[in-house]
């Protein structure tokens, strides 16, 4: 078993931190997110729907923040790993980014819906 370190609870809160910080600062499209996500976040207020249409508006929203977070990760590997274009590279690029679009498409389809059953 490898000698690890004893845990320490909010030194891991802090990295948590500083990768949210890093995210926020480099990426444009998580930025993006969470403007139009807190603007949707607030029209829940306004529109009323039922609690549990809201609460799957909350979880898609969040999951759509969690999957950009994790294709930035898998970005910055796959750019260390492999500096040069390579297929395999562009391969898991896109299938990280195509993760974002599915949970974007979810969260956008729980949102129309709502609308339409409240219209």
């Amino acid at each position: 078993m490898r000698n690890q370190p004893k845990y320490k609870f909010f030194k891991n809160w802090s990295y948590a931190i500083d990768g949210f910080k890093d995210i926020y600062a480099n990426e444009s499209s998580f930025r993006l997110e969470l403007v139009v996500f807190t603007a949707l976040g607030l029209s829940l207020f306004y529109w009323k729907f039922d609690l549990i249409l809201n609460l799957a508006i909350i979880f898609s929203m969040t999951l759509v923040l969690v999957c950009e977070c994790l294709n930035s990760a898998i970005e910055r590997v796959v750019d260390l790993a492999s500096p040069n274009i390579h297929p395999l590279a562009k391969c898991a690029k896109d299938a990280a980014s195509s993760a974002v679009m599915i949970c974007n498409f979810l969260c956008g389809g729980f949102f129309i819906y709502a609308l339409v059953t409240k219209i």
